[in-house]
């Protein structure tokens, strides 16, 4: 692999986690040999802050990580959000009244970062919240009620799901009735899709991240699996798809690496150091 890289980005779920949700030993491991040789290491995921405790102890790891797609930066360390990107409530009700009225079986979620709300239609496939934040404090229920009664402050993210629906061809359709006002993906294997403020992606997120530390693009290296990662993909330096990735990753990447099963950040960041 090409030296001279300085930040890995990796993104978290059906790539560095297992699909039981763990972290190998070899992959604990090999962040913590990245650390230690001065590598960053960053987590870049579409999960909210709330959702990183269970993965920062796992891997021991805390630095900076890019959360709910690029909206937010948030400092792993002191559990504090470094830069924020929000839709506008106004736009988000515009929007789903036209997602609505193209697809008539969508319902809505939006995702607050420090909280969750969901009309009643909107069935959920895990917990929409940990039972306890990292200090052992209960986190409150998700809000219940119609879009126009949840959407009523700037938001990370507001889903759109219509459990009926290819995600891909969901997402090509919603796109279409969207447009540039927002940008929309998917990671999911269902009609799930997620929607954020105009330009934010994971692409705009790390590359906000590696400015911080001030490296360039060229020495970034990124791995993921779904088409919310294609963007990051498409702007680092160097980009792997794990071989259990979406076709869409796999035709933007560099190269195609071992599966999460198989502990494809281990190997990519074992290759770096060697």
């Amino acid at each position: 692999m090409t030296r001279g890289i300085r930040l890995v980005a990796t993104d978290l779920d059906g790539t560095l986690l297992r699909g039981d949700g763990t972290v190998s030993d070899r992959t604990r491991a090999a962040i913590k040999a990245a650390t230690a040789a001065g590598l960053v290491v960053a987590f870049v995921t579409g999960r909210p802050p709330r959702w990183l405790d269970d993965v920062i102890e796992q891997t021991d790891h805390v630095g900076l990580a890019v959360g709910a797609n690029g909206a937010v930066l948030y400092d792993m360390s002191d559990q504090r959000l470094l830069s924020v990107h929000t839709l506008d409530p106004a736009l988000m009700i515009e929007l789903g009244d036209e997602l609505r009225a193209a697809f008539p079986d969508v319902g809505f979620a939006v995702e607050y970062g420090d909280g969750f709300a969901a009309e009643a239609g909107y069935t959920h496939d895990w917990d929409i919240n940990p039972r306890l934040d990292r200090h052992g404090n209960p986190i409150p229920a998700p809000r219940i009620a119609p879009l126009a009664d949840i959407a009523t402050a700037p938001a990370l993210k507001l889903l759109a799901k219509d459990r009926s629906a290819d995600p891909d061809d969901f997402l090509a359709s919603a796109t279409r009735v969207i447009g540039t006002r927002a940008s929309i993906t998917h990671s999911s294997s269902y009609g799930l899709l997620e929607i954020a403020r105009r330009g934010v992606t994971k692409a705009s997120g790390l590359a906000e991240l590696a400015g911080i530390f001030g490296i360039a693009q060229h020495e970034v290296a990124a791995i993921g699996d779904m088409p919310n990662d294609v963007p990051m993909l498409e702007w680092a330096g160097e980009s792997y798809a794990v071989a259990n990735g979406h076709p869409a990753t796999k035709a933007v990447a560099d190269a195609v690496v071992a599966s999460n099963e198989d502990d494809a950040v281990a190997e990519l960041i074992e290759g770096l150091l060697a």
